[in-house]
């Protein structure tokens, strides 16, 4: 049976891609305005916000968020 592609527009990205992404799109503070966490707001830097954002789902999950509702998919 022939595999389906997936309809899930995360399929296939990483974590590190999607930060990346938002970060060149709108900036390290635009980011800390819509998601107002440490790791965005002071001294940020992708390898930090990364640790932070493994760590915690609810953070992971708002970036995703903000990722598929800005992209161009």
């Amino acid at each position: 049976m022939p595999m389906q592609p997936s309809n899930d527009p995360l399929h296939g990205k990483t974590l590190k891609s999607i930060l990346e992404e938002l970060v060149a799109r709108m900036g390290w503070e635009e980011m800390a305005r819509r998601i107002p966490v440490r790791c965005f707001m002071f001294d940020p830097s992708i390898t930090s916000s990364l640790k932070f954002l493994r760590k915690t789902p609810w953070a992971r999950e708002k970036v995703e968020e903000l990722w598929r509702v800005t992209s161009d998919k």
